[in-house]
């Protein structure tokens, strides 16, 4: 073999190696667990035109072999409060904002502890987004986020990746998780934790505990800020291909943090 045949063969292995070995986790962030695979609920406060999309996201994630998640009796009420040791996911008219959805997932040290996810019925209800491939697109990718998973790509004229996680202006392919996303579930969910912050009970009052925290011990910081409004999401972690923030971390010290991740409309 030649220098030259040898240099572009030494590439191409590097080439597929990066490709096959790329992280789409965020941070080292997780949920805290004892044991795999463990059960998440997703907290069902959709109304009926949501409630298939939010089955199907379930049993997709599901497929993983490191978690479930399961559709459960919803805790959010009117304006989705998040619950500790568990995702409510919610729909509502939040307005002509610009995003499609949100994840916003608390976190206590490395542990994610409680979630919500949103999405917004202000771009749902007008053609161009109201179809079941949109609906399971923004539904499968938020809930995504509060498992500890990023975005595979971030700007919507790309081809479409055949993954939930990635922006795109052709939702059709990517309505689901792929085998990556369920590649990088068994990374980050590979240890086992001393602590279990699925689950865990929430009384709604005090501040977090900032120690990672375990079953009986509650969460409550950024309860009271206003969700719904960007100014209060923290600072632009990261940005999409067209300058928009796509993530936004909030930091109250102490180890305790919300991120908020974004999709917006086109």
């Amino acid at each position: 073999m030649t220098k030259k045949l040898f240099f572009f063969a030494l590439v191409s292995v590097f080439l597929i190696a990066g490709t096959v070995s790329a992280s789409h986790s965020w941070g080292n962030y997780h949920w805290g667990r004892t044991a795999n695979p463990f059960t998440l609920e997703l907290g069902d406060n959709v109304s009926g035109v949501w409630d298939a999309h939010l089955a199907t996201t379930a049993s997709d994630w599901s497929i993983s072999s490191v978690l479930d998640t399961v559709v459960a009796a919803g805790k959010g009420k009117r304006n989705c409060r998040a619950t500790d040791g568990r995702v409510e996911v919610c729909n509502a008219k939040y307005g002509a904002n610009d995003w499609l959805g949100i994840a916003q997932i608390w976190v206590s040290g490395d542990h994610i502890v409680k979630g919500v996810a949103k999405v917004n019925d202000t771009y749902f209800d007008t053609p161009e987004y109201n179809t079941p491939e949109w609906r399971n697109l923004v539904m499968c990718q938020e809930v995504g986020h509060t498992l500890g998973l990023g975005h595979t790509d971030e700007n919507f004229d790309n081809p479409p990746e055949g993954t939930c996680m990635d922006y795109t202006s052709d939702p059709a392919p990517n309505q689901h998780p792929n085998q990556h996303d369920y590649d990088m579930l068994e990374q980050i969910y590979a240890h086992l934790d001393s602590v279990d912050t699925v689950g865990s009970s929430d009384e709604g009052s005090g501040p977090g505990n900032g120690n990672g925290g375990g079953k009986g011990k509650p969460y409550g910081v950024g309860k009271d800020i206003d969700l719904e409004n960007p100014s209060e999401w923290g600072t632009v972690v990261r940005t999409d291909a067209k300058n928009r923030s796509s993530l936004h971390e909030r930091d109250f010290g102490n180890g305790e943090k919300l991120f908020t991740f974004v999709i917006w409309a086109e």
